[in-house]
């Protein structure tokens, strides 16, 4: 796991500040509430709204 458990407990979605997880490939945080995803990149979570991408359901 690229991302770290300490990181993945302090870290929420930046648009609702709501619970966010790992996605089963490993590659992005989810957001269920915004259904949005934060991609990572090179083990860092991209936050950032404008970059984040809808989840598909």
């Amino acid at each position: 796991m690229a991302v770290s458990k300490e990181l993945l407990d302090i870290l929420v979605c930046p648009k609702c500040k709501g619970k966010i997880y790992l996605n089963e490939s490993g590659d992005g945080l989810i957001c269920d509430a915004c259904g949005l995803m934060y991609e990572i990149r090179d083990d860092i979570p991209v936050m950032l709204i404008d970059e984040a991408k809808p989840v598909q359901k």
